[in-house]
């Protein structure tokens, strides 16, 4: 008995290694180490029962390819324990040439989405031969939920009140991603009205500080690498104009805008920044005047709206071709 299993063991691991090399050629993206891991499940599961034995090596060969052909792959963080605290997610193969986008925002979003976001996806279908779709939705709506798209009401609608039932009528993920492979979401500019922190934060607090987003971004991340074969697009926040803020509280916004380009932000899995507020200001504190209604409102104007348009649609494009972390 144990001799047939070491043969059909062996027999394994040699056509396993078949597949490899025939699909060297082919695969791109994924590491040796977890084809060999994939190796070693196929093969251990293979020997686990006697009815398992009766599998043939072509189903066991399949289910390879099948994993090696996969366009998502997953590796373990661990942390200082060696526990593991998150599967990494590595997603960077085109994804399908009818990719449909969902496109979420409030008037600052909405005043970028009139510069021509649409037109510039609808521009590079008709010159590349693809067929990406993209729809925008205010979210959330003023009723029943509020007129607040800051880290806390993200965090409460899709982390606190996930499932397959909207809450307040509004979206989670897991009924935005039945139906769109790309999620593109984003703040208004009051998310940068940030105040000092008290050393005590609270993921469940809406009060818009430094340590509260931090807690709330990264629940989100957990949340949004639960959907593996669906990529996010993060905004930095908008800014406000110097009139409308002041000098702390422009600086800890920029402060927790370099916190989720450097810290929060991993290359290599399906999240992906936007950076507007580097548009905005030009690398200052402030939105710039040129870029603004005025020097008393925040929302950004029409002519810096057809600038930032074609922007965002190229790096809508860019992550579903793959191009994301490039």
């Amino acid at each position: 008995m144990l001799k047939n299993v070491e043969i059909r063991y062996k027999r394994i691991i040699s056509n396993a290694w078949g597949s490899i090399m025939s699909l060297a050629s082919k695969i791109s993206g994924i590491k040796l180490i977890g084809l060999l891991t994939t190796i070693l499940f196929i093969s251990t599961s293979g020997c686990s029962s006697n009815s398992d034995a009766d599998n043939s090596n072509a189903s066991e060969n399949s289910q390879l390819v099948v994993f090696a052909n996969n366009t998502t792959t997953k590796s373990n963080v661990t942390d200082p324990n060696n526990n593991i605290i998150a599967a990494k997610i590595e997603n960077d193969d085109p994804m399908s040439k009818s990719a449909k986008v969902i496109y979420l925002h409030h008037s600052t979003g909405g005043v970028i989405w009139d510069g021509g976001v649409d037109t510039k996806i609808a521009n590079y279908n008709t010159n590349h031969g693809t067929n990406y779709s993209i729809t925008q939705m205010e979210f959330p709506k003023s009723r029943p939920y509020g007129w607040n798209n800051y880290p806390y009401d993200y965090w409460n609608i899709w982390v606190n009140h996930a499932g397959a039932s909207a809450y307040k009528k509004e979206p989670t993920l897991e009924m935005l991603t039945q139906t769109y492979d790309v999620i593109v979401w984003k703040h208004c500019f009051p998310v940068s009205s940030v105040v000092a922190d008290t050393g005590s934060p609270d993921i469940t607090s809406s009060v818009k500080s430094e340590e509260n987003y931090k807690l709330q971004y990264n629940a989100l991340k957990a949340k949004m690498h639960e959907f593996p074969n669906n990529r996010f697009i993060v905004w930095t926040g908008p800014v406000l104009v110097e009139s409308e803020t002041n000098v702390e509280e422009a600086k800890r916004a920029r402060n927790f805008a370099n916190w989720v380009k450097t810290t929060w932000d991993e290359p290599g899995d399906n999240i992906y920044i936007w950076d507007f507020r580097e548009l905005e200001t030009g690398g200052e504190l402030y939105l710039l005047p040129e870029n603004a209604v005025s020097t008393s409102n925040s929302h950004p104007n029409s002519t810096f709206a057809a600038t930032a348009a074609p922007l965002i649609g190229q790096r809508i494009i860019d992550v579903i071709e793959g191009r994301g972390d490039d």
